[in-house]
């Protein structure tokens, strides 16, 4: 299966939103049926560093993507600093104790796997999270700058797919807990709907199903970031890009003409430049004018993250201009 390709700091990826309402649904199933059954659902701490190969990457990486972060190690016999770097990495593995999984693979076993995340060298070293492929760095690396990494993925795994990793028990058997089938969460249907309508383009229906889950759990945190960025495609769709950016630069006390831009902005992957188009609008309006401007860029907060640096910055210069 080929890996699906997602930043760190994406903004709108439908099939990130999708996989996050998977992987936070079936961590807590998870978590749910160890506690049902009298246990832990704990691993050893030699699990938490497995050898993966093409016929077993769908189950041990994919799949274990849904409950932790997964680190992927590319690497051979024959490539000298992987000798450095893998080691330090299994150590790093272990001391995270369960909130990263190492996946170790032989790039001269698993060619296919190697072209397929389109590697051109090795050490090379990814992360799955929630079924979805990024980069982390390529060649030689210091221990600082691998820590600083990790923990930036651990933050994402945590923030943004509700993974909290796997719980460690230095008495646990080696070979991990067995996957036990568990019921649907009360709001598994209605996400579902959701990312159906997603998928088939139904911004609509998106809308409505996310809206359900809502009516009934106001702080859903799935449900309203699918909400946020359902109803922002909904905005800019049939948009003229080209008559907003014109109308936009033309007339820059026009509210309307600010607010689709940002919009257009934010789609766009222009996180920074939709938030300082609409604070500087803030500093130039009032009234309605500049609560519909506040507004709007309070949704887009929702739609990047509240924890997202770039959101808080932006909520300090909000502050500055309207205080």
């Amino acid at each position: 299966m080929q890996p699906r390709n997602m930043s760190m700091s994406g903004v709108v990826d439908l099939a990130a939103v999708k996989a996050a309402q998977e992987a936070k649904a079936k961590a807590e199933q998870t978590r749910a049926e160890a506690a049902r059954q009298g246990g832990t659902g704990a691993v050893s701490p030699a699990d938490l560093v497995i050898d993966v190969d093409e016929a077993g990457f769908e189950r041990d990486v994919l799949q274990r993507s849904a409950e932790v972060p997964v680190v992927i190690d590319f690497w051979a016999e024959w490539c000298e600093p992987c000798k450095q770097l893998s080691p330090l990495l299994e150590r790093l593995a272990v001391e995270y104790n369960g909130r990263i999984l190492l996946a170790r693979i032989d790039v001269d076993a698993n060619q296919m796997l190697m072209q397929q995340f389109g590697i051109q060298g090795i050490p090379a070293v990814f992360a799955v999270v929630a079924g979805q492929a990024l980069p982390l760095f390529q060649g030689a690396a210091g221990e600082q700058q691998i820590r600083e990494t990790l923990d930036q993925l651990v933050a994402v795994g945590e923030q943004r797919f509700g993974l909290t990793g796997l719980t460690v028990d230095a008495d646990a058997e080696p070979g991990g807990p067995a996957e036990t089938a568990v019921p649907e969460g009360p709001y598994d249907a209605a996400l579902n709907a959701a990312a159906q309508a997603l998928d088939e383009g139904d911004l609509g229906g998106a809308v409505r199903a996310y809206q359900s889950v809502l009516a009934d759990d106001p702080a859903h945190p799935e449900a309203k970031l699918g909400l946020a960025q359902a109803e922002l495609l909904q905005r800019v769709q049939g948009m003229d890009p080209q008559k907003v950016r014109q109308d936009a630069a033309g007339q820059p006390k026009d509210v309307a003409a600010q607010i689709a831009a940002a919009d257009l902005d934010l789609v766009g992957g222009h996180v920074e430049d939709a938030f300082g188009r609409l604070i500087e609008t803030v500093q130039r309006t009032a009234g309605e004018d500049r609560d519909a401007v506040r507004v709007r860029l309070l949704e887009l907060f929702e739609v990047v993250g509240q924890e997202d640096p770039r959101v808080i910055g932006a909520r300090r210069a909000l502050a500055r201009a309207l205080f």
